[in-house]
Protein backbone atom coordinates (compact mmCIF):
# COMPACT_ATOMS: atom_id res chain seq x y z
CA UNK A 1 0.00 0.00 0.00
CA UNK A 2 1.43 3.22 -0.75
CA UNK A 3 2.49 5.68 2.12
CA UNK A 4 0.21 9.04 2.09
CA UNK A 5 3.48 10.80 3.01
CA UNK A 6 6.65 9.42 2.26
CA UNK A 7 9.78 11.46 3.02
CA UNK A 8 13.33 9.89 2.32
CA UNK A 9 16.31 11.83 2.70
CA UNK A 10 14.87 14.83 3.44
CA UNK A 11 17.84 17.83 3.31
CA UNK A 12 17.93 21.41 4.06
CA UNK A 13 21.26 23.19 4.73
CA UNK A 14 21.40 27.19 6.66
CA UNK A 15 23.85 28.94 7.86
CA UNK A 16 24.67 26.97 11.05
CA UNK A 17 21.92 24.38 11.11
CA UNK A 18 21.34 21.79 8.42
CA UNK A 19 18.58 18.96 8.59
CA UNK A 20 19.89 16.05 7.55
CA UNK A 21 18.77 13.02 5.58
CA UNK A 22 15.58 12.97 6.99
CA UNK A 23 13.29 10.04 6.38
CA UNK A 24 9.96 8.24 7.79
CA UNK A 25 6.45 7.37 6.30
CA UNK A 26 2.45 7.48 6.92
CA UNK A 27 0.38 5.39 5.75
CA UNK A 28 -3.25 5.40 5.07
CA UNK A 29 -5.42 6.25 8.22
CA UNK A 30 -2.79 6.87 10.89
CA UNK A 31 -0.81 9.78 12.66
CA UNK A 32 2.62 10.71 12.85
CA UNK A 33 3.77 12.39 15.95
CA UNK A 34 6.57 14.77 14.99
CA UNK A 35 8.87 15.94 18.32
CA UNK A 36 11.81 17.42 18.98
CA UNK A 37 13.10 20.25 21.21
CA UNK A 38 13.10 23.90 19.43
CA UNK A 39 15.39 24.15 16.86
CA UNK A 40 15.54 20.55 15.94
CA UNK A 41 14.11 20.75 12.50
CA UNK A 42 10.50 20.26 12.73
CA UNK A 43 9.27 23.55 11.38
CA UNK A 44 11.85 22.72 8.67
CA UNK A 45 10.29 19.57 7.78
CA UNK A 46 6.96 20.76 7.66
CA UNK A 47 7.72 23.65 5.33
CA UNK A 48 8.82 20.79 3.08
CA UNK A 49 5.98 18.57 2.97
CA UNK A 50 3.96 21.91 2.45
CA UNK A 51 5.93 22.54 -0.48
CA UNK A 52 7.40 25.70 0.57
CA UNK A 53 10.88 25.35 0.47
CA UNK A 54 13.36 24.58 -1.87
CA UNK A 55 15.03 21.19 -0.52
CA UNK A 56 18.52 20.32 -1.23
CA UNK A 57 18.57 16.96 -1.35
CA UNK A 58 16.00 14.02 -0.93
CA UNK A 59 12.47 13.23 -1.66
CA UNK A 60 9.25 14.19 -0.24
CA UNK A 61 5.95 12.85 -1.86
CA UNK A 62 2.42 13.15 -0.78
CA UNK A 63 -0.22 10.53 -2.44
CA UNK A 64 2.38 10.21 -5.09
CA UNK A 65 3.02 13.97 -5.66
CA UNK A 66 5.93 15.91 -5.14
CA UNK A 67 4.67 19.51 -3.36
CA UNK A 68 7.73 21.53 -4.52
CA UNK A 69 7.31 20.56 -8.44
CA UNK A 70 4.16 19.39 -8.38
CA UNK A 71 2.69 22.21 -6.65
CA UNK A 72 -1.06 23.15 -6.35
CA UNK A 73 -2.00 19.75 -7.44
CA UNK A 74 -0.07 18.50 -4.50
CA UNK A 75 -1.39 21.29 -2.13
CA UNK A 76 -4.91 20.22 -2.83
CA UNK A 77 -4.43 16.85 -0.99
CA UNK A 78 -3.18 18.49 1.97
CA UNK A 79 -5.19 20.19 4.60
CA UNK A 80 -3.04 22.59 6.98
CA UNK A 81 -3.73 23.45 10.27
CA UNK A 82 -1.42 26.50 11.94
CA UNK A 83 -0.79 26.93 15.52
CA UNK A 84 -2.56 30.49 15.44
CA UNK A 85 -5.35 30.39 12.40
CA UNK A 86 -5.53 33.76 10.64
CA UNK A 87 -8.46 35.18 9.06
CA UNK A 88 -9.74 38.33 8.94
CA UNK A 89 -11.43 39.26 12.27
CA UNK A 90 -14.67 40.90 10.63
CA UNK A 91 -15.31 37.74 8.37
CA UNK A 92 -17.71 35.31 9.51
CA UNK A 93 -17.39 31.23 9.13
CA UNK A 94 -19.70 31.56 6.51
CA UNK A 95 -17.62 33.98 4.45
CA UNK A 96 -14.51 32.50 5.41
CA UNK A 97 -15.39 29.16 4.37
CA UNK A 98 -16.78 30.74 0.46
CA UNK A 99 -13.32 31.96 0.44
CA UNK A 100 -11.56 28.89 0.78
CA UNK A 101 -13.87 26.61 -0.84
CA UNK A 102 -12.61 28.24 -4.59
CA UNK A 103 -9.80 26.98 -4.46
CA UNK A 104 -10.17 23.33 -3.75
CA UNK A 105 -12.50 21.31 -6.51
CA UNK A 106 -12.89 18.85 -4.10
CA UNK A 107 -14.33 21.11 -1.37
CA UNK A 108 -17.11 19.44 0.51
CA UNK A 109 -19.71 21.04 1.42
CA UNK A 110 -21.96 18.90 3.23
CA UNK A 111 -19.11 17.35 4.90
CA UNK A 112 -17.72 21.47 6.11
CA UNK A 113 -21.51 21.94 7.40
CA UNK A 114 -21.82 18.48 9.01
CA UNK A 115 -18.39 19.14 10.91
CA UNK A 116 -18.87 22.69 11.91
CA UNK A 117 -22.26 21.15 13.59
CA UNK A 118 -20.01 18.53 15.52
CA UNK A 119 -17.87 21.31 16.44
CA UNK A 120 -20.97 23.66 17.29
CA UNK A 121 -19.20 26.37 15.10
CA UNK A 122 -22.06 28.71 14.41
CA UNK A 123 -21.56 30.05 10.50
CA UNK A 124 -22.61 33.56 11.32
CA UNK A 125 -20.26 33.93 13.82
CA UNK A 126 -17.31 36.55 13.24
CA UNK A 127 -13.48 34.90 13.47
CA UNK A 128 -12.42 37.65 15.39
CA UNK A 129 -15.03 36.81 18.59
CA UNK A 130 -13.87 33.20 19.00
CA UNK A 131 -11.66 31.73 21.31
CA UNK A 132 -8.35 30.20 20.74
CA UNK A 133 -9.54 26.86 20.70
CA UNK A 134 -12.68 27.76 18.43
CA UNK A 135 -10.04 28.97 16.02
CA UNK A 136 -8.40 25.99 15.74
CA UNK A 137 -11.63 23.95 15.61
CA UNK A 138 -12.68 25.88 12.78
CA UNK A 139 -8.99 25.84 10.92
CA UNK A 140 -9.62 21.51 11.68
CA UNK A 141 -12.79 21.86 10.08
CA UNK A 142 -11.71 23.89 6.97
CA UNK A 143 -9.04 20.82 6.42
CA UNK A 144 -10.87 18.39 6.50
CA UNK A 145 -13.54 19.73 3.91
CA UNK A 146 -11.24 19.45 0.81
CA UNK A 147 -10.82 15.55 1.06
CA UNK A 148 -7.39 16.35 1.87
CA UNK A 149 -5.77 13.15 2.30
CA UNK A 150 -2.71 14.24 4.52
CA UNK A 151 -3.60 16.56 7.48
CA UNK A 152 -0.34 18.51 8.45
CA UNK A 153 -0.89 20.43 12.36
CA UNK A 154 1.64 22.62 13.56
CA UNK A 155 1.24 22.55 17.32
CA UNK A 156 -2.65 22.99 17.74
CA UNK A 157 -2.93 21.93 21.02
CA UNK A 158 -0.40 25.00 22.00
CA UNK A 159 -2.13 26.64 24.66
CA UNK A 160 -4.86 25.18 25.23
CA UNK A 161 -6.65 24.43 28.91
CA UNK A 162 -6.33 20.61 29.49
CA UNK A 163 -9.70 19.87 29.33
CA UNK A 164 -10.16 21.40 25.43
CA UNK A 165 -7.05 20.07 24.71
CA UNK A 166 -9.02 16.61 25.33
CA UNK A 167 -12.00 17.16 23.93
CA UNK A 168 -10.11 18.52 20.61
CA UNK A 169 -8.03 15.19 20.54
CA UNK A 170 -11.17 13.09 21.29
CA UNK A 171 -13.35 14.92 18.52
CA UNK A 172 -10.37 14.01 15.67
CA UNK A 173 -9.78 10.31 17.24
CA UNK A 174 -13.36 10.31 16.02
CA UNK A 175 -13.30 11.83 12.57
CA UNK A 176 -10.54 9.59 11.58
CA UNK A 177 -12.51 6.73 12.31
CA UNK A 178 -12.83 4.96 9.03
CA UNK A 179 -10.94 7.41 7.16
CA UNK A 180 -8.17 7.08 5.03
CA UNK A 181 -6.50 10.81 5.69
CA UNK A 182 -3.38 10.73 7.59
CA UNK A 183 -2.25 13.09 10.04
CA UNK A 184 1.22 14.69 10.55
CA UNK A 185 1.34 16.43 14.22
CA UNK A 186 3.49 18.46 15.33
CA UNK A 187 3.81 19.48 19.28
CA UNK A 188 6.33 19.66 21.84
CA UNK A 189 2.93 17.97 24.54
CA UNK A 190 4.19 14.45 24.31
CA UNK A 191 0.81 13.51 26.42
CA UNK A 192 -1.34 14.30 23.60
CA UNK A 193 1.04 11.72 21.32
CA UNK A 194 0.36 9.07 23.97
CA UNK A 195 -3.54 9.83 23.33
CA UNK A 196 -3.45 9.57 19.40
CA UNK A 197 -0.13 8.53 17.45
CA UNK A 198 0.26 5.17 16.05
CA UNK A 199 4.08 6.57 14.90
CA UNK A 200 6.52 8.90 16.58
CA UNK A 201 9.15 10.56 14.90
CA UNK A 202 12.26 12.49 16.97
CA UNK A 203 14.44 15.07 15.83
CA UNK A 204 17.34 16.12 17.27
CA UNK A 205 19.96 19.06 15.86
CA UNK A 206 18.74 18.26 12.52
CA UNK A 207 18.52 14.25 12.29
CA UNK A 208 15.81 11.45 12.96
CA UNK A 209 16.61 9.74 16.38
CA UNK A 210 14.12 7.36 15.63
CA UNK A 211 10.99 6.92 13.35
CA UNK A 212 8.78 3.66 14.03
CA UNK A 213 5.63 2.38 16.32
CA UNK A 214 4.42 4.16 19.30
CA UNK A 215 4.32 0.81 20.78
CA UNK A 216 7.56 -0.68 19.51
CA UNK A 217 9.49 2.80 21.11
CA UNK A 218 8.17 2.27 24.25
CA UNK A 219 8.63 -1.50 24.35
CA UNK A 220 12.54 -0.80 23.36
CA UNK A 221 13.24 2.17 25.14
CA UNK A 222 13.79 2.01 29.06
CA UNK A 223 14.12 4.62 32.16
CA UNK A 224 17.07 3.76 34.33
CA UNK A 225 17.46 4.90 37.87
CA UNK A 226 20.80 4.51 39.98
CA UNK A 227 23.25 5.86 42.87
CA UNK A 228 25.60 8.76 41.55
CA UNK A 229 27.96 6.70 41.66
CA UNK A 230 27.13 4.39 38.54
CA UNK A 231 27.20 7.17 36.49
CA UNK A 232 30.41 6.97 34.37
CA UNK A 233 32.33 9.60 32.50
CA UNK A 234 31.25 7.92 29.75
CA UNK A 235 27.55 7.18 29.54
CA UNK A 236 27.41 7.32 25.64
CA UNK A 237 28.24 3.24 26.04
CA UNK A 238 24.64 2.43 27.58
CA UNK A 239 22.70 5.48 27.79
CA UNK A 240 21.26 7.79 24.80
CA UNK A 241 20.78 10.52 27.30
CA UNK A 242 21.49 11.04 31.75
CA UNK A 243 20.76 13.50 34.07
CA UNK A 244 22.91 13.42 37.34
CA UNK A 245 21.41 14.61 40.88
CA UNK A 246 23.01 15.04 44.13
CA UNK A 247 21.25 11.66 44.96
CA UNK A 248 21.52 9.62 41.62
CA UNK A 249 21.28 9.18 37.90
CA UNK A 250 18.38 8.99 36.15
CA UNK A 251 19.00 8.20 32.03
CA UNK A 252 17.29 6.92 29.14
CA UNK A 253 18.56 3.86 26.39
CA UNK A 254 17.43 1.93 23.60
CA UNK A 255 20.07 -1.11 24.63
CA UNK A 256 18.11 -2.71 27.22
CA UNK A 257 19.99 -5.51 27.19
CA UNK A 258 23.43 -4.02 27.29
CA UNK A 259 22.56 -1.90 30.43
CA UNK A 260 20.89 -5.41 31.99
CA UNK A 261 24.88 -6.90 31.50
CA UNK A 262 26.53 -3.97 32.56
CA UNK A 263 24.60 -2.84 36.12
CA UNK A 264 22.73 -6.12 37.07
CA UNK A 265 20.34 -5.48 39.61
CA UNK A 266 22.33 -2.28 40.97
CA UNK A 267 19.57 -0.32 38.55
CA UNK A 268 15.77 0.11 38.71
CA UNK A 269 14.75 -0.23 35.10
CA UNK A 270 10.99 1.25 34.46
CA UNK A 271 8.98 1.74 31.11
CA UNK A 272 9.61 5.28 29.95
CA UNK A 273 7.10 7.66 28.47
CA UNK A 274 7.23 9.69 25.28
CA UNK A 275 8.68 12.55 27.54
CA UNK A 276 10.98 10.59 29.19
CA UNK A 277 12.90 9.81 25.71
CA UNK A 278 12.06 13.42 24.57
CA UNK A 279 13.39 15.05 26.99
CA UNK A 280 16.65 12.76 28.46
CA UNK A 281 17.85 12.45 24.56
CA UNK A 282 17.48 16.13 24.12
CA UNK A 283 19.65 16.55 27.65
CA UNK A 284 22.61 14.35 26.41
CA UNK A 285 24.17 14.57 29.97
CA UNK A 286 23.73 17.14 32.43
CA UNK A 287 24.66 17.53 36.03
CA UNK A 288 23.20 19.35 38.77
Amino acid sequence: MQPILSVKGLTKRFEGFTLSNVSFEIPPGFVMGLVGPNGAGKTTTLKSVLGLLRRDAGEVLVSGLDPEWDGAAARTRIGFVHDEPRFPRYLTLRDISAIISRFYAGWNKARFLRLMDTFELPLRKRFGVLSRGMRMKFALVLALSHDAQLIVMDEPTTGLDPVFRRELLDVLQGLLEGERASILFSTHITADLDRIADYVTLLQDGRVVFSEAKDDILERWALVKGARELATDQPEHWFRGIQVGPHGFEAITDDLPGVRRHFGDAVIIERPTLEDIVLLTSSGRTNA
